[in-house]
């Protein structure tokens, strides 16, 4: 009989002991998107061509829905309990194509693969997508860089590059307030994009060097 007890007394224990982790794996994380920045459309300058964006090329530790943190010691790690909707290269690709579609820029502006036949593309690098912070208690800092050259589809020739780069810090280490840093900072790089494509058609009406950045 007391054999018995013993036995129940365990079970119960151990249920005790990995009840917690269990419920933590079947909860879902929060999740997060990113918004194109608001912006009036370009007057003149305006490409007849169809722009194709592909897909942000970069590394395997950023293409994931994983929201990405440098911890102290240059530590990489990841929020826990907190995603992004979908991948971070496809958020940004559909944040690319918004942003430059509501530029005025481009006639038209699509993601690429697509059905429709494109006459430039442009080639996305990130680099960088994390907040970092520098200790346990102060607000992090967001920092975001896109390697963007735009290409003539048809000949396979580059017309321009540049890197356009931001950095937001957060308001508060909580999880709100980091995640607006994101916001801004994307915002941000998008607007530089969108800058420089119009320097690049100002370029191209003009007859001078298009910019260039390594």
């Amino acid at each position: 009989m007391n054999r018995c007890v013993a036995l129940v007394c365990l079970a119960l224990l151990c249920s005790a002991c990995l009840g917690p982790g269990v419920r933590d794996k079947r909860e879902r994380p929060v999740t997060f998107r990113l918004t194109a920045p608001a912006l009036e459309a370009a007057q003149g300058n305006r490409s007849d061509a169809t722009l194709g964006v592909a897909r942000p090329r970069t590394a395997p530790a950023l293409d994931s829905a994983e929201i990405a943190v440098v911890r102290p010691g240059q530590s990489f790690d990841y929020y826990t309990g907190v995603r992004w909707v979908e991948p971070v290269p496809a958020m940004l690709q559909q944040l690319l194509v918004q942003t430059l579609a509501s530029s005025g820029a481009y006639a038209t502006v699509v993601s690429v693969p697509s059905r429709v036949n494109i006459e430039q593309l442009l080639d996305v690098e990130l680099r960088r997508f994390e907040a970092v912070a520098d200790d346990e208690e102060s607000a992090p800092r967001v920092y975001v860089q896109m390697q963007v050259t735009l290409v003539d589809a048809r000949h396979g020739t580059r017309l321009a590059s540049a890197l356009a780069t931001a950095e937001q810090t957060a308001a508060a280490n909580r999880r709100s307030d980091v995640i607006d840093a994101f916001e801004q900072a994307t915002s941000k790089a998008l607007l530089e994009v969108v800058a420089h494509l119009r320097e690049s058609a100002q370029s191209a009406t003009t007859g001078t060097a298009p910019p260039s950045s390594p």
